[in-house]
């Protein structure tokens, strides 16, 4: 059994039956699974590389059935584990990533920046983030590698001959199509003034959202606004510490800070972080109390930190749920690409709703001052709007995301002899679906539905 699987689709174990085939290379490094699958962790029986601007070594021709049960070669779980911890970024190299941003400059940028108007800072950053756009991976603008890893997986044991179509308990309730959320970073005392107009506005298109306030130094987010904004159904989580990208430079200040989280995590009775300018590492997220974390971008080029978890869909971290931002953040869209329309959200929210993802934002009240950048946003409310009415996306708060995933965690598919039963925590909103192929194609079925395939550009299966 395959955890990694079965945590994707929640499918019965038996139909996860994975075995890895052959001894594995000493050394973590990047390989193909069939066309337009990039993986990143041990395999066996091709040689390594260690550019991804080169021809991959693809380990399909390697993968066999064992008496229906396949055999991959390498270890699935690790290789989503790579992606979703952003591990693979060990494996690349200056020109691949395109990183220039080193504790020194973090820290001597962050002790100006209060200081810097708008214009100087977006100056600043368009240089130290020139070339974003030829890095080349995670891809740029929607990432889907361990989307496309799980299908092809799944595909896989359905081409094994042992079973026509595998059930699994659909991604989002009431079988909508795809999640979404919408999220504001209170950054400054004028943002933290304009909040109650930004709430106004998301409401105006009913629209519930969830405000990330800075608990030290930057202003003062006592109790009163907590209370005012969670009376109007809106949501409040903590957002980092005093927000100087300091957060996650030495494990021991690290740790002193986080206890520090922790405490205003429980004053403010909330269950969900973002670290300051999504600056992240996961593998010391165990430190944290809070239930939920929203810092890890799906693709990071655009961020401080580059890299992205390559999923638009969320995943634990330990006992934590990350909830990645999958869309670009308001202020790259206008100050860095220079864009003041919603052609590129539309576009990001259109792949993200093909492959039934998490459609998240980051709109920061800072910025929405701005009369120019205030009109991009009420198109973008409108257009979310319409796609919940006409689509049936569900449109929620991040700690509801947060209850259905946990929950659905929990569930579990029991036979019935002549079909399938959703057992577990709120399994009446559940909704169960089935993998099957379409031909070469991979689809998903909500049962008493009509077929969905999965995706646009990528047929699981494929070979270059």
């Amino acid at each position: 059994m395959d955890r990694a699987l079965t945590d994707y689709f929640r499918c019965p174990e038996e139909f996860a039956e994975l075995q890895t085939d052959g001894a594995m290379s000493s050394n973590s490094d990047f390989f193909q699974f069939g066309r337009d699958v990039i993986c990143y962790g041990q395999y066996s029986n091709a040689s390594p590389t260690k550019r991804l601007n080169g021809v991959l070594p693809d380990v399909m021709d390697s993968v066999n059935t064992d008496g229906g049960r396949l055999r991959l070669p390498f270890n699935l779980t690790q290789v989503t584990e790579n992606l979703h911890y952003e591990r693979y970024v060990n494996g690349l190299d200056a020109r691949d990533h395109g990183s220039r941003n080193g504790p020194a400059s973090r820290r001597i940028y962050y002790f100006l920046r209060p200081i810097l108007p708008v214009r100087v800072r977006k100056h600043l950053q368009r240089i130290r983030l020139k070339g974003w756009n030829k890095i080349p991976f995670p891809q740029w603008p929607v990432d889907f590698s361990v989307e496309r890893l799980m299908e092809q997986t799944l595909s896989m044991v359905l081409r094994s001959g042992r079973v026509d179509c595998i059930p699994f308990i659909w991604f989002w309730p009431e079988g909508a199509p795809s999640g979404a959320i919408m999220t504001h970073d209170v950054e400054a005392s004028a943002g933290l003034r304009f909040c109650p107009e930004l709430m106004d506005l998301d409401d105006s298109f009913g629209i519930k959202s969830a405000f990330q306030v800075v608990p030290e130094i930057r202003y003062e987010a006592g109790r009163k606004f907590v209370d005012t904004v969670r009376r109007r159904g809106f949501e409040v989580n903590v957002h980092d510490l005093n927000h100087d990208g300091s957060l996650f430079l030495e494990k021991a200040e690290f740790l002193r800070r986080a206890a520090r989280i922790n405490t205003y995590v429980t004053e403010f009775g909330t269950e969900g972080f973002r670290a300051g300018a999504m600056y992240r590492n996961q593998d010391w997220y165990e430190a944290f109390n809070f239930s939920y974390d929203m810092s890890v971008p799906n693709v990071a080029h655009l961020e401080p930190q580059r890299g992205g978890c390559c999923t638009v869909m969320p995943y634990f971290i330990g006992k934590i749920l990350e909830l990645p931002l999958t869309t670009i953040q308001d202020y790259s869209l206008f100050h860095i690409l220079g864009d003041y329309s919603i052609d590129l959200w539309k576009q990001q929210i259109d792949l993200i709703s093909k492959r039934n993802g998490l459609i998240s934002f980051i709109i920061h009240p800072d910025y929405m001052i701005e009369k120019r950048a205030r009109g991009v946003y009420t198109e973008l409310l409108r257009h979310l709007a319409k796609l919940r009415e006409e689509q049936k996306i569900w449109l929620a708060l991040p700690g509801q995301v947060n209850r259905w995933w946990r929950n659905r965690h929990q569930m579990k598919l029991v036979s019935t002899g002549g079909g399938w039963k959703i057992e577990g925590p709120d399994s009446d909103r559940a909704r169960l679906a089935y993998a099957s192929l379409d031909g070469d194609r991979l689809v998903f079925k909500l049962e008493g539905g009509a077929p969905l395939q999965v995706g646009d550009e990528f047929t699981p299966g494929d070979k270059q």
